[in-house]
């Protein structure tokens, strides 16, 4: 009995200690949770009340600087610009401009060129970077991103000047031709070879012009405000018959297949120019007694059924650098040809933007000497209208009145998935 009570009076002394110690653990823990830590004391302190909530919710990058240049405050957009490293501002020319409004006060704004983080293509950031005294101790620094400002204002740079080139060359050449119809005025043939001239340059004129405001309006308007079912083996034919002529004069067959009971959801007027655009070029780039081929399939996919639609030539073909930039506006594969064809070097930027706000795109397959197979990938009619229905608002596209910023690149396609032989039989059309 004197053993049992031994050693339940040690237990009960054992487990007093115990809760003891542990309450005390608990005690010290709650002290250290309400004593301020050193960041607390170093933010929340020290920046003006109200300051953290508005740089919160600030578009630009936002720094806090203390008398010492360390960072009080930073927004998650400045770490991933890299603006901020190991709590220090890494940027040396925004460090300067911080000491030098610390000492004077003075409000200082400057336009920088960064290197861009996890590259090593040399590609640089374009920011604004604004510096101001807060408080009497505290610098902050604001800093936008212009990248993407700068480079649709060089699209639209670019756009414009090449609008300008492409417009000054039939207005030129008219100007000079009227000159010479005036001086040939006693020479009925001179003239009637002029005016011929002046004909074949007014048109081209006129297409250019057209062109513009077909791309202007396919990446403005949406397509599918007043979308409907549409007939593939209309949009072939229709195709077709817009090529009859020029086809005839270089004795091209055309082909047509597999287009039956197949539909489409989206505009068609659109849909009827981005495939005329793409016969159209076949024809042009082909040479004279060869084959182009228009053929539709109905593919299946993970997000929907999907129709394709291809349009093989036996043309000259496009080589690897040049796929890479052939939906490009005003991008020419072969300038001369495309002067002697009358082309513009907008159809296929057309028929790219066509696609994408039908859902869909464009690729193409092309090897020099072998022709090529441009396929143009829809959603089918059903599955198109019921995700449209499941969707009914749509987010607006960015770019703005024919400045459209993707240049669009070409994705590679084999030609067995495309090309018009693997289809049903298709109908020849003389």
């Amino acid at each position: 009995m004197d053993v049992n009570a031994a050693v339940a009076a040690a237990a009960a002394i054992a487990g007093v200690l115990t809760g003891v110690i542990a309450m005390l653990a608990f005690r010290w823990s709650e002290r250290e949770q309400k004593r301020p830590t050193r960041s607390s004391l170093h933010t929340d302190a020290v920046l003006p009340p109200g300051v953290d909530t508005v740089l919160s919710v600030l578009r630009s990058s936002a720094v806090v600087l203390d008398e010492a240049d360390a960072v009080v405050k930073a927004s998650s957009a400045a770490y991933a610009l890299g603006l901020v490293r190991g709590g220090k501002l890494a940027v040396e020319p925004m460090m300067q401009m911080a000491r030098d409004t610390r000492r004077d006060g003075e409000i200082r704004q400057v336009e920088l060129d960064l290197p861009r983080r996890g590259t090593g293509r040399g590609e640089a950031l374009a920011v604004s970077a604004r510096v101001a005294p807060l408080g009497s101790r505290l610098v902050l620094l604001l800093v936008e991103d212009l990248t993407e400002a700068r480079r649709i204002e060089a699209v639209r740079r670019d756009f414009v000047a090449n609008v300008s080139h492409e417009l000054k060359t039939p207005v030129g050449a008219l100007s000079l031709l009227s000159e010479a119809v005036m001086d040939a005025s006693e020479d009925p043939e001179a003239v009637e070879r002029f005016a011929g001239r002046m004909q074949i340059e007014a048109t081209r004129l006129t297409s250019l012009v057209q062109e513009l405001i077909d791309l202007s309006r396919v990446q403005n308007d949406d397509p599918l405000e007043d979308a409907e079912p549409v007939r593939v083996d209309e949009l072939v034919a229709e195709a077709i018959d817009r090529c009859r002529h020029q086809a005839g004069t270089k004795q091209i067959t055309m082909a047509a297949g597999g287009a039956a009971e197949l539909h489409v959801w989206g505009n068609r007027g659109q849909l009827a120019a981005a495939l005329g655009n793409l016969v159209e070029n076949a024809v042009n780039y082909s040479p004279a007694r060869t084959r182009v081929g228009i053929a539709a399939r109905s593919v299946n996919a993970p997000g929907g059924d999907h129709i394709e639609i291809a349009v093989t030539d036996q043309g000259i073909g496009i080589s690897d650098k040049d796929k890479e930039r052939i939906f490009e506006r005003f991008y020419r594969v072969d300038p001369a040809r495309s002067r002697a064809t009358g082309g513009t070097g907008l159809g296929l930027a057309i028929v790219k933007h066509v696609a994408a706000s039908h859902g869909g795109e464009v690729t193409v397959w092309s090897a020099e000497g072998q022709g090529s197979t441009f396929t143009l990938r829809l959603p089918e009619a059903g599955a198109a209208r019921d995700r449209a229905h499941q969707q009914p608002a749509r987010e607006t596209r960015a770019g703005g009145a024919g400045l459209d910023v993707e240049a669009g690149r070409s994705t590679p396609t084999s030609p067995e998935s495309t090309a018009y032989e693997t289809l049903p039989a298709p109908e020849v059309l003389p």
